[in-house]
């Protein structure tokens, strides 16, 4: 929880409050060894560790390249340059960066520290796997950041690479002085805030950059008041002291605190609900063709059109091969306690970096029917390990929604996702339990059943899509199935059933009129606000003036910034539901889900034939607070089960949008579905997926 609000604070300064450091001059480092550079040499022998330097590796690949054949058309400003960078180091959860004029040259090269994750002490088994591997931790979340920076650079059209603090062409202990990132203490490099609990990796390259001082040989006092209430917007001493005191295998956020229900708050038909083949996902439709020329030549690059969110795609693709792998021999001991393994499994998650952890049985209607190609999947785990990555409010905070960050957003969180649930389906395996990660790139399992049943969240008006109190609908979903013997999480209930009934903001503010403006309905099994997902694929596939689409996750009213007033205005619309719509109200009247111009730190540029370009235009959305919603008038197209392409169908189907906006006459209300289930009475035939052609 902050205290203070950050939405004036320009992103590229961060989280910690460098620029109210004291700057001095140059000093030489004689040998000084930075703590994460002898970490990552002396990478511990645990099988946590292993799994750690196979990813390493992976980063090490692609650490260099060959820049564009033409550079993007930004103003040669080093000061412009470096904000830039900073932000996005920021943006992709660098604790601290600084740029650093390299001895010798006329170049500059930006590093990036990231601070080591805490130790899960508190618990037996976690405390174990994780033995000395906070450096390395953090030493391979500093290289993937600059890794992907490099990636970015080079997509502009400059030279750079990336090199890790184990690196001796780094200089690292030079340049982390030079940044104004650490001070000489006692023979090793400190950090004001950090101590000696950090990791680096720098980018080396010839772009334009204004350097930065070091730090004054005496700072004063780092930590006084304004440091412990967050002065300024930044990251508080007291927040920092209060997830310091949280159990390990809890989160940042206090979902403890949230009811625990049996069931769902929405109506699951487990019986009924069909198995779905993966060639049936609208995004999958589109690359087949399905939903004609346009779309299909879109669906390859509508999400990374920027240059930042391309420079991801290596990473991403290249962590498929390392979600599954072999299976230690034999079980390792003491693993026979359920609750203590979910517990431990969850404090690697978070020691990892993931946002929120939950655990729920991997139900049959939740494992895809089919693969791309149209083999059958049969389920192959009891259990879900699922993980969420916030997409970031600050970002979202600058954005429309459906601009050119947008997809960036996105593959942030795939990104992240992937490398903590593969790095944790290696540990498990290593256990000797199977463990396979389920990421963006490859699943075998669709997610969002397994978020509602994992107790992180409650479906909401967005339709397909889980809203979690704390983060709302601002994260994407990682997660890992397995055999290991896990308890399980129960469904919780913070209201929003009826919060969301009250509340048509998504609906009112979603540029191609996609989210149901009216009641739940019943469709393949489930209770939902159904939406319109051909609309929302087109627009999001086709988007010109931007990159992808979220603007429903910017401006629910549950996209907030977690202050005090937001943790107030959360405990009133759980404890006091007919104030419930006076909130929604006044989240429009504050303003809440506008644009706010401080934290547009990216640059608009669009990625044509492999150089960076000025994009056609821009969307810059305000609040359409006039707009007027009505649900009988707004048609919805429902594909049903028996709508789907053949599993095995690898030419186009055509979507027949006519039949299924016809199909809207065989809707059901979820009471007209509780009372024929009652009854005995057989589900409708319109849930029964089309088969495989068996070709």
């Amino acid at each position: 929880m902050r205290l203070v609000s950050n939405r004036d604070r320009p992103a590229h300064l961060g989280p910690f409050p460098l620029e109210r450091l004291r700057r001095g001059h140059p000093r030489p480092d004689g040998r000084l060894a930075p703590a994460g550079m002898a970490a990552a040499r002396a990478m511990p022998a645990a099988p946590l560790a292993t799994s750690l330097r196979a990813y390493h590796e992976l980063f090490r690949g692609l650490s260099s390249g060959t820049p564009a054949r033409s550079r993007a058309p930004i103003a040669d400003d080093p000061s412009a340059n470096a904000a830039d960078l900073k932000a996005a180091a920021y943006f992709l959860d660098a604790s601290m960066t600084g740029i650093a004029a390299r001895p010798g040259s006329a170049d500059c090269a930006l590093v990036v520290v990231v601070e080591c994750p805490r130790a899960p002490s508190d618990e037996p088994l976690a405390h174990d796997w994780t033995r000395d591997c906070g450096p390395p931790v953090a030493s391979l979340r500093a290289f993937e950041i600059a890794t992907v920076l490099a990636a970015y650079i080079r997509h502009l059209g400059w030279q750079a690479s990336a090199q890790d603090d184990a690196d001796p062409a780094a200089d690292g202990a030079e340049l982390l002085l030079r940044a104004g990132l650490a001070q000489p203490r006692g023979g090793k490099l400190v950090n004001p805030f950090l101590g000696d609990r950090f990791a680096f990796a720098v980018v080396a390259t010839d772009l334009p950059l204004e350097p930065d001082a070091p730090l004054a040989a005496r700072l004063g006092l780092v930590r006084g008041p304004g440091w412990w209430i967050g002065r300024g917007g930044t990251e508080s001493g007291l927040e920092r002291l209060r997830r310091r005191l949280r159990p390990s295998h809890a989160s940042r956020y206090p979902m403890e605190r949230i009811r625990r229900v049996a069931e769902p708050t929405t109506l699951v038909l487990e019986h009924e609900v069909p198995r779905v083949p993966k060639r049936a996902a609208f995004f999958e439709r589109a690359l087949r063709g399905d939903l004609g020329a346009k779309a299909q030549g879109e669906r390859g690059r509508f999400a990374t059109k920027h240059p930042l969110s391309l420079a991801m795609i290596p990473a991403i693709r290249g962590m498929v091969p390392l979600q599954d792998g072999q299976v230690a021999s034999a079980h390792q001991t003491g693993l026979g306690d359920a609750t203590a393994n979910a517990r431990a499994v969850k404090s690697l998650s978070y020691f990892l970096g993931a946002d929120l952890t939950g655990i729920a049985p991997a139900k049959r209607f939740a494992w895809f029917s089919h693969r791309e190609d149209g083999r059958p999947i049969e389920p192959y785990h009891a259990n879900a390990i699922v993980m969420l990555i916030d997409q970031g409010f600050e970002t979202m905070e600058g954005a429309s929604g459906d601009d050119w960050i947008s997809g960036a957003q996105s593959m942030r969180a795939y990104m992240r996702g992937a490398e903590i649930a593969g790095v944790l389906a290696a540990h498990i395996r290593s256990l000797g339990y199977s463990a396979r990660a389920q990421t963006n790139a490859d699943s075998d399992v669709l997610h969002i059943p397994l978020i509602l049943y994992a107790g992180l969240g409650e479906m909401s008006r967005i339709g397909e899509l889980v809203l979690n109190p704390f983060v709302g609908p601002r994260f994407k979903s990682v997660v890992v199935t397995t055999d290991m013997p896990l308890a399980h999480d129960l469904p919780i209930d913070f209201g929003l059933q009826d919060f969301c009934r009250q509340c048509n903001k998504c609906a009112r503010e979603c540029p191609c009129d996609a989210i149901p403006a009216g009641d739940k309905v019943m469709f393949n099994g489930y209770e939902t606000w159904k939406p319109d997902v051909e609309r929302c694929t087109r627009y999001r596939l086709t988007n010109i003036k931007g990159s992808a689409c979220g603007r429903c996750m910017k401006t629910c009213p549950y996209n907030n910034e977690g202050l005090l007033q937001h943790r107030v205005a959360l405990w009133a619309a759980i404890k006091l539901p007919f104030l419930r719509q006076t909130i929604a109200i006044w989240d429009d009247r504050l303003g809440h889900g506008g644009l706010n111009p401080r934290k547009k730190w990216w640059r608009d540029l669009e990625m044509v034939d492999g150089v960076a370009v000025l994009p056609r235009g821009v969307n810059r959305r305000g609040l359409d607070l006039a707009k007027q919603m009505d649900p009988a008038r707004q048609q919805i197209a429902f594909y049903h089960a028996d709508q789907m392409p053949p599993p095995d169908q690898i030419d186009p189907v055509p979507v027949d949008r006519k039949a299924a906006l016809a199909a809207a006459a065989l809707i059901e209300t979820p009471e007209a579905a509780r009372r024929r289930a009652a009854a005995g009475l057989s589900m409708p035939a319109h849930y029964r997926p089309t088969p495989p052609r068996g070709t």
